[in-house]
């Protein structure tokens, strides 16, 4: 399938139905984990069938139900942008498995998880996964107008970035980012104080560059 159709299709998911990831599906999600510990460097590690991290008020107030598989990325806080990339490249292949998924903040508990952190290291986000009530729905956006600067000719494939980048899931879809071309450099930066924007930075990032084949800066 191609990316952006995975784009277009991925939407968060809280709510999951009470069946088991599959082995086959298993290997495929700690195969591909893998790959993405090799490039990028980052301690991620993949939990199935441990229900304790989402046993919380947050969770229930933030609509998580049977939420008992995640994704933790832990590091340091500078590593926040790289847990962004890296991790939208999980969240859609996880959609390409046919399987749902939500990027979490806050909504869950560090002290519950069974992952043993090293000196210096915290649980930056977590992504809950598993086979959706729904397929979700699409959240509301921001215009065109309101996240882009063009200074001089912008390239043929700019808007198709600026597509993919307003259906990239953001912090509680705050949507506070830039993305300027400036005659054909493309720099992604913020654009006002919110909650996890480094995160947000990176998932941008990785929305843009997968769906034009370009490289783009991530100013934070």
């Amino acid at each position: 399938m191609e990316i952006m159709d995975l784009i277009r299709q991925r939407h968060s998911v809280r709510r999951y139905l009470d069946k088991p990831i599959e082995e086959s599906a298993r290997n495929v999600i700690d195969d591909y984990v893998g790959e993405i510990r090799k490039q990028s460097g980052l301690n991620i590690k993949v939990c199935y069938d441990e229900p304790k991290a989402f046993q919380t008020l947050l969770a229930h107030y933030g609509s998580f139900r049977k939420a008992v598989n995640y994704i933790a990325f832990i590091g340091k806080k500078e590593d926040d942008t790289k847990v962004g990339y890296f991790g939208e490249a999980i969240v859609l292949k996880l959609q390409g498995i046919g399987i749902n998924s939500c990027w979490v903040a806050v909504s869950y508990s560090k002290r519950k998880t069974p992952i043993e952190l090293q000196e210096g290291e915290d649980i930056l986000s977590v992504v809950s996964f598993g086979y959706g009530e729904t397929q979700g729905v699409n959240h509301r956006s921001k215009r065109y107008e309101d996240v882009t600067e063009v200074n001089g000719e912008k390239p043929s494939w700019f808007d198709l970035g600026i597509e993919a980048a307003l259906l990239a899931p953001t912090a509680v879809n705050q949507q506070k980012f830039k993305i300027v071309c400036d005659n054909g450099k493309v720099t992604i930066k913020k654009n006002g104080k919110g909650f996890y924007q480094g995160i947000d930075l990176g998932i941008l990032k990785y929305h843009f560059e997968a769906a034009t084949g370009q490289k783009v800066e991530v100013i934070k």
